[in-house]
């Protein structure tokens, strides 16, 4: 058989789940036993032993020390070598007589799952009800991983919570495929999406853990260096470092005729596929010296926390071609090396511009400054428009407030004054930067390294950040790589991809597994934005059907105080309780807040306690060396996950954001920023990996009022 005689070394990932719940001292020991394992697992210095009783003879016991044994996969033929668990004696033990680990007949893919299960009461269950799964053929049972021992069990199940309570008895691509047909899937289409048809040999280890389906579960150590082994080890729950989704790898390891476009929901994994993708392409496409990826996300946070975990999947060699930086800060460097002499303005001064230019311009119409900036960027920018002409001739669909010629007249009086006043103080918003940073571009097409672009949140872009980005690098195999949600777009920019240049025609996917948030949680979130149209990055709609989480856990809990000092007690109490009772790290908490001025507040509740608050800050990576209770705002908590959220201050006035919008008087406007709110909201709730709490003070915000 191909292959046969080449030593193989694997390692599962219930063995890191194991690794991390043991002793550190006995994880040392452990990571010493791996390192001698992967460099000869048929040393004579590994002492491997039978174990009786055993439903699977290939299970082998190995020593770790006098009191903690590893248990390993040995074959009879062939060299494929897999270290399973990790555990004490007894315990280890009972696991692998419990276990079986083959290649199934149906799939071809490696699986674990117990065999241990009683048929008599998977029958007695049966009667006189029939189970969630009775209605599925057995054929179609098999072709989704279920082994034959197991249809009886899989087929007694009365509801998602007994499907949950035997999760670790199945087969892991088993109980996804279930999760899946459980949430409205037809079998045919789960089929379809995650498994193929071949013959199967099931003696042909080597082939099996070949597999995409086996990638996901299992990891080849004999093509990894020590140094590589020893980060894998060093945060051995991070499996998402090497442990990919078959639908996730297929997206990393393409190659694709053109740009390319993954949609996905809160927790799906679109960023982790962004960072692996950055790495394959460096490895694999960069071939000339000195070319780049390019790594990008709109804000300067995000971009440290994704630089942050790519050192953690990625060699220093790699890390050397791939280039992570948030857009309009590659705009600023881009544009110094080009002797500009321009200062790109934001938020306060930029609002004082427009102020001025209002009061200059000899316009009288009841337009405030936030009208007119969105009306530059939105139209003005958006459409190239250069003169006044140009304006009376733009589109201006989607802009709310209609304007007869005379009213654009009067409107671009004030882009005149605008203009110039930029042009005076030397100043140029980011909009107007990326304009100018393409028509530079334009005249010198061949300064950049990139030869690949890879997007990060992409629902945060807007017009001119794509049409930049499309110039930036040649069009092309790979050239650009977009993941996004616009369930999550908190910031005001829109655009469509193809409006830009960027053609994702036959080039896109989404990922609808959610790894992150419980089920509870994520139905919770979603339910936050019912009524409310997503679009798809490209003009189309994206309805958030069929996303689903493998995991189950409580119920959001609602709570209300009549003052922001009570809620800060409760919250106190609450995180006290979950720390001492549940031995939840401080690290993995985090209270979200809308506004800074809240964050301020329950800092100074918090400041009288024993327990100190960390604020994870704008412009700066999470230090996950401290372990203090984190606190955020919502915008800042983007592209994080903690084990619990507390979405505190959850007030009418505060969400939505009341002085923020409360001078508006276009309808459009007002719909766009309520959207942002409820998407804000969102966000934050679906950070939870375990629980969320919500908790408000005094009126509690219209968007929780369906909860009360």
């Amino acid at each position: 058989m191909e292959g046969d005689n080449k030593l193989v070394i694997a390692i599962s990932d219930d063995f890191f789940t194991a690794f991390s719940k043991i002793p550190r001292s006995i994880q040392k020991k452990t990571s010493d036993f791996i390192n001698k394992f992967r460099n000869n697992p048929t040393s004579k210095g590994i002492n491997y032993e039978s174990i009786i009783n055993t439903k699977d003879k290939n299970m082998k016991s190995v020593r770790i020390d006098q009191e903690y044994r590893g248990i390993v996969h040995k074959p009879e033929s062939g060299n494929v070598y897999i270290l399973l668990w990790v555990d004490h004696h007894d315990e280890a033990y009972e696991w692998a007589r419990r276990k079986k680990c083959d290649i199934n007949s149906e799939t071809g893919n490696l699986q674990i799952y117990t065999v241990d299960s009683s048929d008599s009461e998977a029958e007695e269950r049966q009667k006189p009800y029939e189970g969630i799964f009775y209605k599925i053929s057995d054929r179609h049972l098999l072709r989704m991983g279920v082994p034959k021992e197991l249809l009886k069990r899989v087929k007694s199940f009365l509801s998602e919570e007994e499907l949950e309570k035997d999760k670790s008895i199945l087969p892991a691509e088993a109980y996804e495929a279930l999760t899946l047909l459980s949430a409205g899937l037809t079998p045919e289409e789960i089929i379809d999406e995650l498994f193929t048809s071949e013959t199967i040999d099931e003696s042909d280890y080597h082939k099996a853990i070949n597999r995409e389906g086996s990638r996901q579960y299992f990891i080849k150590l004999d093509d990894k260096s020590e140094s590589e082994l020893k980060d894998m080890l060093s945060a051995p729950l991070e499996k998402w470092r090497v442990f990919l989704h078959r639908s996730q790898r297929k997206l990393v390891e393409k190659s694709f005729s053109g740009p390319a476009r993954v949609l996905g929901g809160a927790g799906t994994g679109k960023t982790v596929v962004a960072m692996h993708r950055a790495k394959w392409l460096a490895k694999n496409i960069l071939n000339e010296s000195g070319e780049k990826v390019l790594f990008t996300t709109f804000t300067v946070n995000l971009a440290e926390d994704i630089k942050d975990n790519l050192r953690k999947i990625a060699s220093p060699e790699i890390m050397k071609k791939i280039e992570v930086v948030n857009l309009d800060r590659w705009i600023g460097e881009f544009l110094k090396i080009q002797d500009y002499h321009y200062q790109i303005v934001y938020n306060d001064e930029l609002k004082l511009l427009w102020k001025s230019a209002i009061s200059q311009s000899v316009s009288d119409l009841p337009f405030d400054e936030d009208f007119y900036k969105e009306e530059w960027e939105k139209v003005i920018l958006t459409q190239n428009v250069s003169n006044k002409i140009e304006y009376i001739k733009a589109t201006r669909i989607g802009r709310g407030v209609r304007l007869s010629r005379k009213e654009r007249i009067g409107v671009w009086e004030v882009f005149e004054e605008y203009m110039e006043l930029m042009n005076d103080k030397g100043y140029r918003d980011v909009g107007s930067a990326m304009k100018d940073a393409r028509s530079l571009l334009a005249q010198n097409p061949k300064v950049l390294p990139y030869k690949n672009i890879i997007v990060d949140e992409g629902q945060d872009l807007g017009s001119q950040a794509y049409m930049l980005l499309r110039q930036i690098v040649d069009e092309g195999p790979n050239d650009i790589f977009i993941v996004g949600d616009s369930h999550q777009r908190i910031y005001k920019n829109n655009a469509s991809l193809s409006k830009c240049g960027i053609n994702i025609r036959g080039r896109s996917s989404i990922l609808k597994i959610n790894y992150r948030t419980t089920e509870e949680t994520r139905n919770w979130a979603f339910s936050l934005l019912k009524g409310v149209q997503y679009d798809d990055l490209d003009g189309g709609v994206e309805d958030g059907k069929g996303y689903k989480s493998l995991f189950k856990g409580p119920e959001p809990e609602i709570n209300n105080f009549s003052s922001v000092e009570e809620e800060g007690e409760f919250l106190l109490e609450k995180i006290n309780w979950l720390i001492k009772e549940n031995y939840v790290e401080k690290k993995n908490i985090c209270i979200v807040a809308r506004t800074q001025k809240l964050i301020e507040q329950y800092k100074d509740i918090f400041s009288n306690s024993e327990e100190e608050l960390y604020e994870v800050k704008k412009r700066l990576a999470d230090d996950r060396s401290q372990d203090k209770i984190r606190i955020a705002t919502m915008h800042r908590v983007k592209g994080l996950e903690f084990e619990y959220i507390f979405m505190a201050g959850i007030t009418e006035g505060i969400v939505p954001l009341e002085y923020a919008i409360k001078n508006e008087k276009d309808k459009t406007v007002i719909r766009e920023f309520e959207k942002s709110e409820k998407s804000l909201l969102y966000v934050a709730a679906t950070r939870a990996k375990k629980a969320l709490i919500v908790s408000s003070h005094g009126k509690v915000s219209k968007y929780l009022k369906n909860y009360n």
